[in-house]
């Protein structure tokens, strides 16, 4: 087994996927954001905080399983490593969490940017459970 999921355009595409979802969040935090946020009630932009953690947090943790992924197709580091709790998928408990769906206080872009990234998270998510399967069986 030469990697935990088999490198493909499918790989790549994803990988490109959640690059650019970093790259937008980054920029809407530097630059949209604070107007966005600049008319909201304290407690609206203390929800507009948390959320954008969360968005940080999930594309942290895809990225991080991404980039493992990529060491081992890259024959840079072994399955094993990649296998370890060490490099599974981490955050359950906070990356999906979407309770924030029904809160209309949320700025438009840090809905959709909310909603992508859980998207992205929980198919990292059953890729991530697919291949630790797939190591089982394979023992």
């Amino acid at each position: 087994m030469s990697g935990l999921i088999a490198p493909s355009a499918f790989f790549d595409k994803t990988y490109q996927e959640a690059f650019s979802l970093v790259m937008e969040a980054r920029n809407y935090f530097a630059y949209r954001e604070p107007c966005d946020v600049r008319h909201l009630d304290p407690d609206a932009r203390l929800l507009v905080s948390q959320e954008t953690m969360r968005i940080t947090t999930r594309l942290t943790q895809v990225m991080a399983w991404l980039f493992c992924q990529r060491a081992v197709h890259n024959g840079e580091k072994p399955v094993e490593w990649a296998l370890s709790e060490e490099y599974a998928l981490g955050g359950e408990r906070v990356c999906l969490d979407d309770s924030w769906t029904d809160d209309d206080r949320l700025p438009p872009a840090v809905r959709s940017l909310l909603d992508r990234s859980h998207r992205l998270y929980v198919r990292i998510g059953r890729l991530d459970d697919m291949a630790r399967q797939r190591a089982r069986q394979a023992q």
